[in-house]
């Protein structure tokens, strides 16, 4: 959060599989109102489309857990809100849920910037465990957040 605050950035986030978590965390930081603008917690595909504007032919052609939608979640979270930097994630936390092509502890994260495209990295945890995929996925996303911001 002090990143945010020195350089004046809000942030939003827009959250599927870790419901919550990561705004949860920056708001467990006294102050941090000076540099979170808004969360979403986005965990069916319709709360997509209709709270931040994933197009839904997006999620029909790459499915919800796919890099597209991550971008496409932390560009809307952008665009719904008055933040400067936005972090997303969607994945399969499992125990269920899995697929050959998208197995549990599949993960893609985003992060995006006014004025810059969006950043993404793909996590394949395995079956660590639902806490532990959703634990993980906080710390990358804030970890990416960090590097959207700068110093």
């Amino acid at each position: 959060m002090d990143r945010c605050r020195r350089n004046r950035l809000m942030l939003a986030t827009a959250e599927s599989c870790t419901g919550g978590l990561i705004a949860g965390l920056i708001t467990s930081v006294s102050g941090s109102s000076d540099a979170l603008d808004c969360g979403f917690v986005t965990y069916s595909n319709a709360a997509k489309v209709r709270m931040i504007g994933v197009p839904p032919d997006l999620i029909a052609r790459h499915g919800a857990v796919s890099e597209e939608v991550a971008r496409a979640m932390a560009e809307g979270a952008l665009a719904n809100s008055a933040a400067d930097v936005a972090v997303a994630v969607t994945g399969v936390a499992g125990p269920g849920g899995g697929t050959a092509a998208k197995p549990v502890g599949l993960v893609h994260c985003a992060a995006a910037r006014r004025g810059l495209p969006a950043v993404h990295r793909e996590l394949r945890l395995g079956g660590i465990g639902r806490g532990a995929v959703r634990l993980e996925t906080v710390r990358v996303a804030i970890e990416m957040a960090y590097g959207i911001v700068g110093p």
